[in-house]
Protein backbone atom coordinates (compact mmCIF):
# COMPACT_ATOMS: atom_id res chain seq x y z
CA UNK A 1 0.00 0.00 0.00
CA UNK A 2 1.63 3.24 -1.12
CA UNK A 3 1.64 6.43 0.89
CA UNK A 4 -0.32 8.14 -1.89
CA UNK A 5 -3.26 5.68 -1.71
CA UNK A 6 -3.98 6.20 1.98
CA UNK A 7 -6.90 8.17 3.37
CA UNK A 8 -5.82 11.43 4.96
CA UNK A 9 -4.97 11.65 8.64
CA UNK A 10 -7.98 13.90 9.24
CA UNK A 11 -10.31 11.41 7.49
CA UNK A 12 -8.91 8.56 9.58
CA UNK A 13 -9.53 10.40 12.87
CA UNK A 14 -13.02 11.44 11.78
CA UNK A 15 -14.11 7.79 11.94
CA UNK A 16 -11.66 5.98 14.20
CA UNK A 17 -10.08 6.28 17.63
CA UNK A 18 -6.42 5.16 17.92
CA UNK A 19 -5.16 3.00 20.79
CA UNK A 20 -1.41 2.61 21.25
CA UNK A 21 0.98 0.47 23.21
CA UNK A 22 4.67 1.34 23.30
CA UNK A 23 7.41 -1.13 24.13
CA UNK A 24 10.80 0.49 24.65
CA UNK A 25 14.01 -1.52 24.97
CA UNK A 26 16.85 0.24 26.79
CA UNK A 27 20.38 -1.16 26.59
CA UNK A 28 22.00 -0.68 29.99
CA UNK A 29 25.47 0.85 30.20
CA UNK A 30 26.98 -1.88 32.38
CA UNK A 31 30.59 -2.91 31.83
CA UNK A 32 29.70 -6.59 31.48
CA UNK A 33 26.79 -8.57 30.07
CA UNK A 34 23.67 -9.53 32.00
CA UNK A 35 24.61 -13.11 32.80
CA UNK A 36 28.35 -13.39 32.14
CA UNK A 37 31.56 -11.39 32.44
CA UNK A 38 32.00 -10.50 28.76
CA UNK A 39 32.64 -6.85 27.92
CA UNK A 40 29.83 -4.71 26.50
CA UNK A 41 32.13 -2.16 24.85
CA UNK A 42 31.02 -1.09 21.38
CA UNK A 43 33.15 -1.41 18.27
CA UNK A 44 35.05 -4.62 19.03
CA UNK A 45 35.84 -7.20 16.36
CA UNK A 46 32.80 -9.41 15.65
CA UNK A 47 32.43 -12.35 18.04
CA UNK A 48 35.42 -11.27 20.13
CA UNK A 49 33.31 -10.51 23.23
CA UNK A 50 31.74 -13.90 23.79
CA UNK A 51 32.11 -16.83 26.16
CA UNK A 52 30.50 -20.24 26.72
CA UNK A 53 27.69 -18.65 28.76
CA UNK A 54 26.48 -16.03 26.26
CA UNK A 55 26.99 -18.53 23.44
CA UNK A 56 24.83 -21.06 25.29
CA UNK A 57 27.40 -23.84 25.29
CA UNK A 58 26.62 -26.97 27.33
CA UNK A 59 27.73 -26.87 30.95
CA UNK A 60 27.91 -23.06 31.21
CA UNK A 61 25.96 -21.35 33.98
CA UNK A 62 24.66 -17.76 34.11
CA UNK A 63 25.13 -15.32 37.01
CA UNK A 64 22.95 -12.20 37.34
CA UNK A 65 24.63 -8.81 36.89
CA UNK A 66 23.98 -6.95 40.17
CA UNK A 67 24.37 -3.53 38.54
CA UNK A 68 21.77 -4.55 35.97
CA UNK A 69 19.29 -5.38 38.75
CA UNK A 70 20.02 -2.09 40.51
CA UNK A 71 19.52 -0.16 37.25
CA UNK A 72 16.20 -1.92 36.67
CA UNK A 73 14.98 -0.98 40.15
CA UNK A 74 16.06 2.65 39.71
CA UNK A 75 14.24 2.85 36.37
CA UNK A 76 11.15 1.33 37.98
CA UNK A 77 11.23 3.83 40.84
CA UNK A 78 11.69 6.77 38.47
CA UNK A 79 8.63 5.53 36.56
CA UNK A 80 6.57 5.51 39.77
CA UNK A 81 6.34 1.71 39.66
CA UNK A 82 5.90 -0.81 42.43
CA UNK A 83 9.05 -2.88 42.92
CA UNK A 84 8.51 -6.62 43.26
CA UNK A 85 9.44 -8.17 46.59
CA UNK A 86 10.21 -11.37 44.73
CA UNK A 87 10.61 -12.05 41.01
CA UNK A 88 12.43 -14.46 38.77
CA UNK A 89 13.74 -14.95 35.28
CA UNK A 90 12.15 -17.11 32.61
CA UNK A 91 13.24 -18.71 29.37
CA UNK A 92 11.56 -17.32 26.27
CA UNK A 93 12.02 -20.08 23.74
CA UNK A 94 12.25 -19.42 20.04
CA UNK A 95 14.52 -20.35 17.18
CA UNK A 96 16.36 -17.58 15.43
CA UNK A 97 20.05 -17.33 14.52
CA UNK A 98 20.62 -14.13 16.54
CA UNK A 99 20.26 -16.01 19.84
CA UNK A 100 22.70 -18.91 19.99
CA UNK A 101 21.00 -20.48 23.04
CA UNK A 102 17.67 -20.71 21.14
CA UNK A 103 16.05 -18.98 24.09
CA UNK A 104 16.19 -15.53 25.59
CA UNK A 105 16.56 -15.10 29.34
CA UNK A 106 13.82 -12.63 30.21
CA UNK A 107 11.01 -12.07 32.71
CA UNK A 108 7.49 -13.20 31.95
CA UNK A 109 4.69 -12.95 34.52
CA UNK A 110 6.90 -11.73 37.37
CA UNK A 111 8.63 -8.46 36.34
CA UNK A 112 10.93 -6.49 38.63
CA UNK A 113 8.75 -3.34 38.33
CA UNK A 114 5.08 -2.84 37.49
CA UNK A 115 2.06 -0.54 37.64
CA UNK A 116 3.65 2.89 37.17
CA UNK A 117 3.21 6.02 35.09
CA UNK A 118 5.11 8.81 33.33
CA UNK A 119 3.69 12.30 32.79
CA UNK A 120 4.75 13.80 29.47
CA UNK A 121 4.40 17.36 28.24
CA UNK A 122 3.10 17.98 24.72
CA UNK A 123 4.11 20.84 22.45
CA UNK A 124 1.40 23.21 23.68
CA UNK A 125 2.22 22.52 27.33
CA UNK A 126 -0.58 20.00 27.96
CA UNK A 127 0.47 17.16 30.26
CA UNK A 128 -0.58 13.62 29.27
CA UNK A 129 -0.17 10.68 31.65
CA UNK A 130 1.10 7.43 30.12
CA UNK A 131 0.54 4.46 32.40
CA UNK A 132 3.26 1.82 32.65
CA UNK A 133 2.34 -1.86 32.69
CA UNK A 134 5.78 -3.22 33.54
CA UNK A 135 9.53 -2.84 33.29
CA UNK A 136 11.41 -6.11 33.17
CA UNK A 137 14.97 -7.36 32.79
CA UNK A 138 16.22 -9.40 29.87
CA UNK A 139 19.17 -9.76 27.52
CA UNK A 140 19.76 -8.47 24.02
CA UNK A 141 20.19 -10.66 20.97
CA UNK A 142 23.08 -10.82 18.54
CA UNK A 143 23.31 -8.85 15.32
CA UNK A 144 22.50 -10.30 11.90
CA UNK A 145 23.86 -8.67 8.74
CA UNK A 146 22.19 -9.85 5.55
CA UNK A 147 24.48 -9.35 2.55
CA UNK A 148 23.20 -8.98 -0.99
CA UNK A 149 19.63 -8.33 -2.11
CA UNK A 150 17.90 -5.00 -2.41
CA UNK A 151 16.46 -4.48 1.08
CA UNK A 152 19.22 -5.51 3.46
CA UNK A 153 16.81 -8.07 4.95
CA UNK A 154 17.12 -11.83 4.95
CA UNK A 155 14.74 -12.30 2.03
CA UNK A 156 16.76 -12.10 -1.17
CA UNK A 157 20.13 -11.96 0.62
CA UNK A 158 23.03 -14.02 -0.68
CA UNK A 159 24.32 -14.85 2.80
CA UNK A 160 24.11 -13.67 6.40
CA UNK A 161 26.78 -12.76 8.94
CA UNK A 162 26.25 -13.13 12.69
CA UNK A 163 27.96 -11.15 15.45
CA UNK A 164 27.25 -12.35 18.99
CA UNK A 165 29.05 -9.52 20.80
CA UNK A 166 25.66 -7.95 21.56
CA UNK A 167 24.05 -11.23 22.67
CA UNK A 168 23.61 -11.05 26.43
CA UNK A 169 23.92 -7.27 26.86
CA UNK A 170 21.50 -6.17 29.63
CA UNK A 171 18.17 -4.78 28.48
CA UNK A 172 15.25 -3.25 30.30
CA UNK A 173 11.97 -3.50 28.42
CA UNK A 174 9.42 -0.87 29.45
CA UNK A 175 5.85 -1.64 28.38
CA UNK A 176 2.97 0.84 28.58
CA UNK A 177 -0.61 0.00 29.32
CA UNK A 178 -2.95 0.72 26.38
CA UNK A 179 -2.74 4.45 25.67
CA UNK A 180 -6.30 5.68 25.12
CA UNK A 181 -7.82 9.11 24.79
CA UNK A 182 -5.00 10.72 22.83
CA UNK A 183 -7.16 11.08 19.71
CA UNK A 184 -5.54 13.10 16.94
CA UNK A 185 -2.53 13.73 19.20
CA UNK A 186 -1.62 10.03 19.46
CA UNK A 187 1.55 10.30 17.32
CA UNK A 188 2.62 13.40 19.27
CA UNK A 189 2.01 11.58 22.56
CA UNK A 190 4.13 8.65 21.35
CA UNK A 191 7.02 10.93 20.44
CA UNK A 192 6.74 12.94 23.68
CA UNK A 193 6.66 9.76 25.78
CA UNK A 194 9.78 8.28 24.20
CA UNK A 195 11.54 11.67 24.45
CA UNK A 196 10.69 12.01 28.16
CA UNK A 197 11.66 8.40 28.82
CA UNK A 198 15.00 8.97 27.08
CA UNK A 199 15.69 12.03 29.24
CA UNK A 200 14.77 10.08 32.37
CA UNK A 201 17.08 7.19 31.44
CA UNK A 202 19.95 9.61 30.78
CA UNK A 203 19.30 11.45 34.06
CA UNK A 204 19.54 8.14 35.92
CA UNK A 205 22.90 7.47 34.27
CA UNK A 206 21.99 3.85 33.47
CA UNK A 207 22.37 4.24 29.70
CA UNK A 208 23.35 6.84 27.11
CA UNK A 209 20.02 5.98 25.45
CA UNK A 210 21.39 6.81 21.98
CA UNK A 211 18.63 5.78 19.61
CA UNK A 212 20.94 6.20 16.62
CA UNK A 213 23.25 3.55 18.12
CA UNK A 214 20.46 1.13 19.00
CA UNK A 215 20.83 1.74 22.74
CA UNK A 216 17.14 2.59 22.87
CA UNK A 217 14.53 1.18 20.49
CA UNK A 218 10.76 1.49 20.37
CA UNK A 219 8.11 -0.95 19.13
CA UNK A 220 4.93 0.94 18.22
CA UNK A 221 1.75 -1.11 18.69
CA UNK A 222 -1.33 0.51 17.20
CA UNK A 223 -4.96 -0.35 16.60
CA UNK A 224 -8.10 1.56 15.64
CA UNK A 225 -11.65 1.26 16.88
CA UNK A 226 -14.74 3.06 15.54
CA UNK A 227 -15.39 6.31 17.39
CA UNK A 228 -17.71 5.82 20.32
CA UNK A 229 -16.81 2.14 20.86
CA UNK A 230 -14.64 0.58 23.55
CA UNK A 231 -13.49 -2.76 22.11
CA UNK A 232 -9.88 -2.71 20.92
CA UNK A 233 -9.18 -3.34 17.26
CA UNK A 234 -6.55 -5.70 15.84
CA UNK A 235 -3.09 -4.26 16.36
CA UNK A 236 0.04 -4.01 14.30
CA UNK A 237 3.52 -3.80 15.81
CA UNK A 238 6.10 -1.64 14.06
CA UNK A 239 9.44 -2.94 15.31
CA UNK A 240 12.71 -1.27 16.34
CA UNK A 241 11.89 2.36 15.50
CA UNK A 242 15.08 4.27 16.29
CA UNK A 243 14.39 8.02 16.44
CA UNK A 244 11.83 10.32 18.05
CA UNK A 245 10.70 11.66 14.69
CA UNK A 246 10.30 8.13 13.35
CA UNK A 247 8.15 7.07 16.33
CA UNK A 248 5.74 9.89 15.50
CA UNK A 249 5.78 9.13 11.77
CA UNK A 250 5.27 5.39 12.30
CA UNK A 251 2.22 5.97 14.51
CA UNK A 252 0.78 8.47 12.04
CA UNK A 253 1.30 6.18 9.03
CA UNK A 254 -0.24 3.18 10.79
CA UNK A 255 -3.31 5.22 11.76
CA UNK A 256 -3.84 6.12 8.09
CA UNK A 257 -3.07 2.59 6.88
CA UNK A 258 -5.45 0.93 9.34
CA UNK A 259 -8.19 3.44 8.49
CA UNK A 260 -7.72 2.83 4.77
CA UNK A 261 -8.03 -0.95 5.17
CA UNK A 262 -11.07 -0.68 7.46
CA UNK A 263 -12.79 1.94 5.30
CA UNK A 264 -12.38 -0.34 2.27
CA UNK A 265 -14.06 -3.18 4.17
CA UNK A 266 -10.83 -5.07 4.75
CA UNK A 267 -9.46 -6.78 7.84
CA UNK A 268 -6.37 -5.75 9.79
CA UNK A 269 -3.84 -8.57 10.11
CA UNK A 270 -1.99 -8.85 13.40
CA UNK A 271 1.63 -8.69 12.33
CA UNK A 272 5.00 -7.08 12.87
CA UNK A 273 5.97 -4.32 10.47
CA UNK A 274 9.16 -2.59 9.34
CA UNK A 275 9.46 1.21 9.31
CA UNK A 276 11.11 2.96 6.33
CA UNK A 277 12.87 6.25 7.06
CA UNK A 278 12.90 7.43 3.45
CA UNK A 279 9.12 7.91 3.12
CA UNK A 280 7.74 7.25 6.62
CA UNK A 281 5.89 4.11 5.52
CA UNK A 282 5.76 0.62 7.03
CA UNK A 283 5.73 -2.77 5.34
CA UNK A 284 4.70 -6.20 6.54
CA UNK A 285 7.19 -8.30 8.49
CA UNK A 286 5.63 -11.51 9.78
CA UNK A 287 2.18 -12.60 10.89
CA UNK A 288 1.85 -12.66 14.67
CA UNK A 289 -0.81 -14.81 16.31
CA UNK A 290 -2.81 -13.46 19.23
CA UNK A 291 -1.11 -15.83 21.65
CA UNK A 292 2.38 -16.48 20.40
CA UNK A 293 3.70 -19.60 22.12
CA UNK A 294 7.19 -18.92 23.44
CA UNK A 295 6.84 -21.82 25.93
CA UNK A 296 7.93 -19.64 28.84
CA UNK A 297 9.11 -21.47 31.91
CA UNK A 298 11.14 -20.39 34.97
CA UNK A 299 14.90 -20.24 34.35
CA UNK A 300 16.25 -23.21 36.35
CA UNK A 301 19.85 -21.92 36.48
CA UNK A 302 19.08 -18.57 38.17
CA UNK A 303 17.83 -17.94 41.69
CA UNK A 304 14.88 -15.56 42.16
CA UNK A 305 15.58 -11.88 42.74
CA UNK A 306 14.23 -10.57 46.07
CA UNK A 307 15.40 -6.97 46.61
CA UNK A 308 15.36 -5.98 50.29
CA UNK A 309 12.93 -3.16 51.05
CA UNK A 310 15.67 -1.19 52.78
CA UNK A 311 17.80 -1.33 49.65
CA UNK A 312 14.88 -0.24 47.47
CA UNK A 313 14.25 2.75 49.72
CA UNK A 314 17.94 3.66 49.64
CA UNK A 315 17.79 3.63 45.84
CA UNK A 316 14.61 5.74 45.91
CA UNK A 317 16.29 8.31 48.17
CA UNK A 318 19.28 8.45 45.82
CA UNK A 319 17.33 9.17 42.63
CA UNK A 320 18.53 12.28 40.78
CA UNK A 321 16.40 15.27 39.90
CA UNK A 322 13.79 14.12 37.40
CA UNK A 323 13.72 15.80 33.97
CA UNK A 324 10.41 17.68 34.45
CA UNK A 325 11.55 19.05 37.83
CA UNK A 326 14.91 20.02 36.35
CA UNK A 327 13.27 21.82 33.43
CA UNK A 328 11.19 23.89 35.84
CA UNK A 329 14.34 24.85 37.76
CA UNK A 330 16.23 25.74 34.58
CA UNK A 331 13.31 27.83 33.35
CA UNK A 332 13.51 29.90 36.51
CA UNK A 333 17.29 30.19 36.33
CA UNK A 334 17.22 31.22 32.67
CA UNK A 335 14.36 33.69 33.22
CA UNK A 336 12.12 32.24 30.51
CA UNK A 337 8.36 32.46 30.16
CA UNK A 338 6.33 29.24 29.90
CA UNK A 339 6.01 29.84 26.15
CA UNK A 340 9.76 30.37 25.68
CA UNK A 341 10.61 27.27 27.71
CA UNK A 342 8.10 25.23 25.73
CA UNK A 343 9.82 26.37 22.52
CA UNK A 344 13.18 25.28 23.93
CA UNK A 345 11.70 21.91 24.89
CA UNK A 346 10.00 21.43 21.50
CA UNK A 347 13.31 22.13 19.75
CA UNK A 348 15.16 19.57 21.89
CA UNK A 349 17.44 22.36 23.06
CA UNK A 350 17.34 21.94 26.86
CA UNK A 351 20.50 19.84 27.07
CA UNK A 352 22.54 21.73 24.44
CA UNK A 353 21.74 25.08 26.09
CA UNK A 354 22.40 23.73 29.59
CA UNK A 355 25.73 22.21 28.52
CA UNK A 356 26.73 25.44 26.75
CA UNK A 357 26.04 27.44 29.91
CA UNK A 358 28.05 24.90 31.90
CA UNK A 359 30.92 25.54 29.47
CA UNK A 360 30.89 29.23 30.42
CA UNK A 361 28.39 30.96 28.13
CA UNK A 362 25.71 33.38 29.40
CA UNK A 363 22.21 31.82 29.36
CA UNK A 364 20.78 34.34 26.86
CA UNK A 365 23.67 33.83 24.42
CA UNK A 366 23.53 30.04 24.66
CA UNK A 367 19.79 30.07 23.98
CA UNK A 368 20.20 32.59 21.15
CA UNK A 369 22.55 30.40 19.10
CA UNK A 370 20.89 27.04 19.73
CA UNK A 371 17.38 28.36 19.11
CA UNK A 372 18.45 30.50 16.16
CA UNK A 373 21.20 29.52 13.77
CA UNK A 374 21.51 25.90 14.91
CA UNK A 375 17.76 25.22 15.15
CA UNK A 376 17.37 26.56 11.61
CA UNK A 377 20.02 24.15 10.35
CA UNK A 378 18.39 21.24 12.19
CA UNK A 379 15.05 22.06 10.54
CA UNK A 380 16.64 22.33 7.11
CA UNK A 381 18.39 18.97 7.42
CA UNK A 382 15.54 17.18 9.21
CA UNK A 383 17.82 16.15 12.07
CA UNK A 384 17.76 16.48 15.84
CA UNK A 385 19.35 19.61 17.31
CA UNK A 386 21.64 17.46 19.46
CA UNK A 387 22.93 15.71 16.32
CA UNK A 388 24.46 18.87 14.81
CA UNK A 389 28.24 18.54 14.32
CA UNK A 390 29.06 21.21 16.87
CA UNK A 391 29.55 20.79 20.61
CA UNK A 392 28.22 22.97 23.44
CA UNK A 393 31.84 23.79 24.31
CA UNK A 394 32.39 25.10 20.77
CA UNK A 395 29.25 27.24 20.93
CA UNK A 396 30.43 28.56 24.30
CA UNK A 397 33.76 29.51 22.71
CA UNK A 398 31.96 31.45 19.97
CA UNK A 399 30.01 33.28 22.70
CA UNK A 400 33.32 34.10 24.44
CA UNK A 401 34.85 35.47 21.23
CA UNK A 402 31.83 37.76 20.80
CA UNK A 403 32.06 38.89 24.45
CA UNK A 404 35.77 39.65 23.99
CA UNK A 405 34.99 41.85 21.00
CA UNK A 406 36.87 39.57 18.61
CA UNK A 407 33.69 38.66 16.71
CA UNK A 408 30.38 40.34 16.03
CA UNK A 409 27.15 38.41 15.42
CA UNK A 410 27.59 38.35 11.65
CA UNK A 411 31.11 36.98 11.91
CA UNK A 412 30.04 34.55 14.65
CA UNK A 413 27.49 33.02 12.26
CA UNK A 414 30.28 32.42 9.75
CA UNK A 415 32.41 30.80 12.45
CA UNK A 416 29.55 28.47 13.37
CA UNK A 417 29.11 27.64 9.68
CA UNK A 418 32.80 26.73 9.52
CA UNK A 419 32.63 24.48 12.58
CA UNK A 420 29.54 22.74 11.17
CA UNK A 421 31.41 22.25 7.89
CA UNK A 422 34.21 20.44 9.72
CA UNK A 423 36.81 23.23 9.44
CA UNK A 424 37.98 22.82 13.04
CA UNK A 425 37.57 24.61 16.34
CA UNK A 426 36.11 28.17 16.40
CA UNK A 427 39.55 29.81 16.79
CA UNK A 428 40.87 27.79 13.84
CA UNK A 429 37.92 28.86 11.68
CA UNK A 430 38.50 32.52 12.62
CA UNK A 431 42.14 32.23 11.56
CA UNK A 432 41.55 30.23 8.37
CA UNK A 433 38.73 32.48 7.15
CA UNK A 434 40.22 35.73 8.44
CA UNK A 435 37.11 36.60 10.37
CA UNK A 436 38.40 38.55 13.37
CA UNK A 437 36.85 41.94 14.10
CA UNK A 438 39.03 44.90 13.04
CA UNK A 439 39.28 47.36 15.94
CA UNK A 440 42.69 48.91 15.31
CA UNK A 441 42.31 52.67 14.73
CA UNK A 442 44.92 52.79 11.98
CA UNK A 443 43.16 50.01 10.07
CA UNK A 444 39.76 51.66 10.46
CA UNK A 445 40.84 55.26 9.86
CA UNK A 446 40.93 55.09 6.07
CA UNK A 447 37.50 53.45 5.89
CA UNK A 448 36.05 56.10 8.21
CA UNK A 449 37.56 58.95 6.18
CA UNK A 450 36.18 57.43 2.97
CA UNK A 451 32.68 57.04 4.46
CA UNK A 452 32.70 60.72 5.55
CA UNK A 453 33.93 61.87 2.13
CA UNK A 454 31.30 59.77 0.30
CA UNK A 455 28.43 61.04 2.49
CA UNK A 456 28.92 64.82 3.01
CA UNK A 457 25.22 65.46 3.71
CA UNK A 458 25.20 62.91 6.54
CA UNK A 459 28.48 64.29 7.90
CA UNK A 460 26.97 67.78 7.92
CA UNK A 461 23.95 66.61 9.93
CA UNK A 462 26.25 65.04 12.54
CA UNK A 463 28.28 68.26 12.78
CA UNK A 464 25.00 70.10 13.35
CA UNK A 465 24.26 67.87 16.37
CA UNK A 466 22.09 65.17 14.80
CA UNK A 467 24.17 62.36 16.26
CA UNK A 468 21.62 59.67 15.41
CA UNK A 469 22.61 60.05 11.75
CA UNK A 470 25.93 58.38 12.54
CA UNK A 471 24.34 54.99 11.85
CA UNK A 472 24.47 55.56 8.11
CA UNK A 473 28.23 56.18 8.21
CA UNK A 474 28.81 53.19 10.48
CA UNK A 475 26.89 51.06 7.96
CA UNK A 476 29.08 52.34 5.12
CA UNK A 477 32.24 51.40 7.03
CA UNK A 478 30.84 47.96 7.86
CA UNK A 479 30.11 47.41 4.18
CA UNK A 480 33.63 48.46 3.17
CA UNK A 481 35.19 46.13 5.76
CA UNK A 482 32.86 43.20 4.88
CA UNK A 483 31.28 43.36 8.30
CA UNK A 484 34.56 42.90 10.17
CA UNK A 485 34.89 46.36 11.71
CA UNK A 486 34.20 46.91 15.39
CA UNK A 487 30.99 48.90 15.02
CA UNK A 488 31.26 50.56 18.43
CA UNK A 489 34.83 51.77 17.71
CA UNK A 490 33.81 52.96 14.22
CA UNK A 491 31.06 55.08 15.76
CA UNK A 492 33.50 56.64 18.22
CA UNK A 493 36.02 57.41 15.47
CA UNK A 494 33.38 59.08 13.28
CA UNK A 495 32.14 61.26 16.14
CA UNK A 496 35.72 62.20 17.08
CA UNK A 497 36.53 63.23 13.49
CA UNK A 498 33.29 65.27 13.14
CA UNK A 499 33.30 66.84 16.61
Amino acid sequence: MSVMSLVSYEEALASYDPVMGLEVHVELGTKTKMFCGCSTELGAEPNSQTCPTCLGLPGSLPVVNAVGVESAIRIGLALNCEIAEWCRFARKNYFYPDMPKNFQTSQYDEPIAFNGYLDVQLEDGEVFRVEIERAHMEEDTGKSTHVGGATGRIHGAEYSLLDYNRAGIPLIEIVTKPIEGAGHRAPEVAKAYVAELRELIKALGVSEARMDKGQMRCDVNLSLRPNGTSTFGTRSETKNVNSLRSVERAARFEIMRHATVLTDGGTIVQETRHFHEEDGSTTSGRIKDNAEDYRYFPEPDLVPVAPAREWVEELRAGLPEMPRVRRARLQAEWGLTDKDMQSVLNAGAVEPISDTIAAGAPADQARKWWMGELARRANETGTELSEQPITPAQVARVCALVAEGKLNDKLARQVIEGVLAGEGEPDQVVEKRGLAVVSDDSALGAAVDQAIADNPDVAAKIRDGKVQAVGALVGAVMKTTRGQADAARVKDLILEKLA
